[in-house]
């Protein structure tokens, strides 16, 4: 075969540190949009980033070069970056994070529900949308990550 052919599509989640409600509401749209910019930077696609003021949710494609892990230190480093020059000096992300493979068949409704955080998040709390979505993966509850 004389080309690669991929299609690792994940959907990412991560917390503030502490989970402290550290991303302002007013700042949300533009470190999405940030962050966005950011994974095309790095070969990333980019299909969602959203999230409320303590974890974010980014859904993206994966290339042939770049490993999930780098993937992910390489958006929260420069996110974080950036939220320190919008003067949100104790800003920091928690160290661990979670990966969900997502197939083609639900991308549209992982995007939706990426982009609906906010009202999502009138119904139940990070530690709760977590616990379900391991669940959903069938992942052992971890209670240092949630």
């Amino acid at each position: 075969m004389a080309h690669n052919f991929i299609c690792c599509r994940v959907h990412l989640v991560w917390s503030t540190h502490s989970r402290r409600s550290m991303i302002p509401e007013t700042l949300q749209p533009r470190l999405w949009a940030y962050m966005d910019g950011n994974a095309r930077n790095i070969g990333l696609e980019s299909f969602a980033i959203g999230g409320i003021e303590d974890h974010v949710h980014a859904l993206i494609g994966l290339n042939a070069t770049t490993n999930i892990a780098a993937a992910v230190q390489k958006l929260k480093a420069n996110s974080s970056r950036w939220m320190h020059q919008q003067s949100v000096q104790e800003f920091a992300w928690q160290e661990s994070y979670a990966v969900f493979s997502v197939s083609v068949s639900l991308m549209k409704p992982t995007i939706r529900y990426i982009r609906n955080q906010k009202q999502h998040h009138k119904k139940r709390d990070f530690r709760e949308e977590m616990r379900e979505i391991l669940r959903m993966h069938g992942i052992p509850e971890d209670d240092i990550f949630i």
